[in-house]
C-alpha cells in the first residue's frame, strides 16, 4: 500500500460532493424527459443529441467521483482509469456532435448549443485523456485537471437540462404551432393535431 497516492486523500470531500450532486441531479433529467414526452415535440434523433448526453454528463461526473474514491490508487491506476474513460467518453462526445450536425434539418443549433452541447463536454473528455498521460509524471496537475473536468461536466449537465426544459415548455410549442399553421396553409394538408385525432378515433 506504500505506492498509493497520498494526494488523493485531499480530494475525497470534493468527489463526495460532486458525486452526490451528480447522482441527485440525474433526477432532473427524468423531469425533462417527462416534459418532452408530454408535449411530443422532440423526436428520437433529438433525444439522442440533446437529452441523452445530459444523463451522460451527470453519469460521467458520478463515474469519475466513484473511481477516484477507490482506496489504494496509484499513479498507474489513475492513469489507466483516466485514459480508458477519456477515450470512451471522447468517442461519445464526437458521436453527439455528429448527431447535432446531422439533425440540422429538424433543429439548427445556435452557437450556444454548439458550445454547451459539443465543445465543453468534448474538452472535458479530452482533458481526461491528457490527465491520464500526465498522471505518471505530474500527478498533482493531473488531479486538478480531473477535478475541473468533473465539476465542469456537472455544471454543463445542469445548464443543458435547464436549457432543454425551457425550450420544450416555451419555444417548442411555438415552433410546433408554426409548423401546423404552415401545413394547414397547403391545399389538402392535415395538421399534426388532426392526424393524431384521426388515429385516436380509429
Amino acid at each position: 500500500m506504500h505506492d498509493s497516492l497520498p494526494l488523493l486523500d485531499g480530494w475525497s470531500n470534493f468527489y463526495v460532493i460532486v458525486g452526490s450532486s451528480a447522482a441527485g441531479l440525474t433526477g432532473l433529467t427524468f423531469v425533462v424527459i417527462a416534459l418532452v414526452s408530454d408535449v411530443q415535440t422532440v423526436r428520437l434523433s433529438g433525444l439522442r443529441a440533446f437529452v441523452t448526453p445530459i444523463v451522460m454528463h451527470f453519469g460521467s461526473a458520478l463515474w469519475l467521483s466513484a473511481l477516484l474514491c477507490i482506496p489504494g490508487h496509484t499513479a498507474v491506476s489513475v492513469a489507466a482509469c483516466m485514459i480508458v474513460s477519456g477515450a470512451i467518453l471522447s468517442a461519445y462526445g464526437a458521436t453527439t456532435t455528429y448527431r447535432m450536425y446531422r439533425g440540422r434539418a429538424l433543429y439548427n443549433p445556435v452557437l450556444e448549443d454548439w458550445i454547451w452541447n459539443a465543445a465543453l463536454p468534448s474538452l472535458c473528455y479530452l482533458g481526461l485523456l491528457v490527465a491520464g498521460v500526465l498522471a505518471l509524471q505530474r500527478t498533482a496537475l493531473a488531479l486538478y485537471i480531473i477535478g475541473a473536468a468533473a465539476l465542469t461536466l456537472l455544471f454543463v449537465g445542469v445548464h443543458n437540462a435547464w436549457d432543454l426544459a425551457v425550450w420544450v415548455t416555451v419555444e417548442g410549442p411555438a415552433a410546433r404551432a408554426k409548423r401546423e399553421a404552415a401545413g394547414a396553409a397547403k391545399p389538402g394538408a392535415k395538421s399534426e393535431r388532426e392526424e393524431r385525432e384521426g388515429r385516436e378515433k380509429r
